[in-house]
């Protein structure tokens, strides 16, 4: 029991410093999933490119999905709701702070710049998100690890990303969710390899 409760304090560290950190959205708390799978263990890389596809799945915000989900596999039910705590709660008290203290600095040239900086921080955490999901839906680690090479990208995944890409630019007035459904049917059919 004592080494459960650890595990959910641990949990509730380790998202609150995402939450604090995650400035972005919720791809922008991948670099921090990826970190936890190489230095924790609860979950993989590949664990990772799952919550991705059930997180994008679901109603509900990408981050707040992710952490629950990361909770489960890691401690059950009270592990997604302590996970989802303490990726919140960073959120909650530094808006709470920041709205009390916003009407006297909001037209501060320092803060507008603060602000304004964080955006580049974004863009980068998103970006390198982006890379990290491609690296390991799009390319085969074990095959670049035993250095056959040929088989190192998997080409189904690339073609079905490409033909969702194009189909999205040519029909925007088809909901996302057609393509999600679409994506998982394909993946479904041919077993593509996680």
């Amino acid at each position: 029991m004592t080494a459960y409760f650890l595990t959910l304090l641990r949990l509730f560290y380790e998202f609150a410093k995402v939450g604090l950190f995650a400035i972005g959205g919720g791809l922008a708390t991948l670099p921090f999933l990826y970190d936890m799978a190489d230095t924790i263990g609860w979950f993989t890389a590949a664990d990772v490119s799952n919550m991705i596809a059930v997180s994008e799945s679901t109603p509900g915000a990408l981050g707040i999905n992710m952490a629950t989900y990361a909770g489960y596999i890691t401690a059950g039910v009270p592990g997604g709701i302590v996970a989802t705590l303490g990726l919140i709660s960073p959120s909650i008290l530094v808006i709470l702070i920041i709205a009390r203290m916003l009407g006297k600095f909001k037209d501060s040239p320092l803060v507008q710049k603060g602000l304004y900086g964080l955006r580049p921080a974004s863009v980068a955490l998103v970006a390198a998100a982006g890379v990290s999901v491609a690296e390991v839906t799009l390319v085969s680690l074990p095959s670049i690890e035993a250095g056959a090479w040929s088989s190192a990208v998997i080409w189904p995944a690339v073609i079905l990303g490409v033909v969702i890409f194009i189909a999205q630019r040519k029909f925007p007035k088809i909901h996302p969710v057609a393509f999600i459904v679409f994506a998982g049917v394909v993946g479904a059919v041919f077993r593509f390899p996680a």
